[in-house]
């Protein structure tokens, strides 16, 4: 199904343990496959990754033990899929082994054009608004989706975005 719109994402964590630790290796272990999953999975678009293939080493927030996964689909159906209809979940699972617990929005999601690839800035701006503001067109999450407003995304100054180069 092709749409005028995909749904973009950010989800962050902060590590209990730098990821070369044995206390990580079960994270790590499992990342080339869970981005695989994600590469094959249907209404999968794109995600932020380093030559490596994962974002896992980039560090956009201002505390090197946060991590970023990016990523866009074509819809909020074909991720919600991925995120919990997948091997995916087993992470899920055993998130609170690898991560803190996460004071503030962890999770922004937001419509782009089809075609658009949202850059870090873009997204941490989605990310911090949401925090600040609560959900709106400009940021939800999972509990709160917004349906695409025509308006609100034509009348959207795109340019106030850095745009991606990963």
């Amino acid at each position: 199904m092709t749409t005028q719109y995909h749904i973009a994402q950010i989800n962050i964590a902060r590590l209990r343990a730098p990821l070369d630790t044995p206390q990580l290796a079960g994270f790590v272990a499992r990342l080339e496959e869970i981005n695989a999953l994600a590469d094959l999975a249907p209404g999968f678009v794109w995600r932020l990754q380093t030559p490596e293939g994962d974002a896992t080493y980039l560090r956009p927030f201002d505390d090197d033990m946060i991590i970023v996964n990016m990523t866009v689909w074509e819809s909020v159906e074909a991720l919600k899929n991925y995120v919990y209809k997948t091997a995916h979940t087993e992470l899920l699972r055993q998130r609170r082994d690898w991560f803190e617990h996460f004071e503030g929005a962890y999770l922004a999601m937001w419509w782009v054009p089809a075609g658009h690839i949202p850059g870090i800035d873009e997204a941490k701006k989605r990310l911090k608004h949401l925090e600040e503001h609560g959900p709106s067109q400009f940021a939800f999450t999972f509990k709160t989706i917004q349906p695409p407003d025509e308006g609100f995304l034509a009348g959207l100054d795109w340019s106030m975005f850095v745009p991606c180069t990963a």
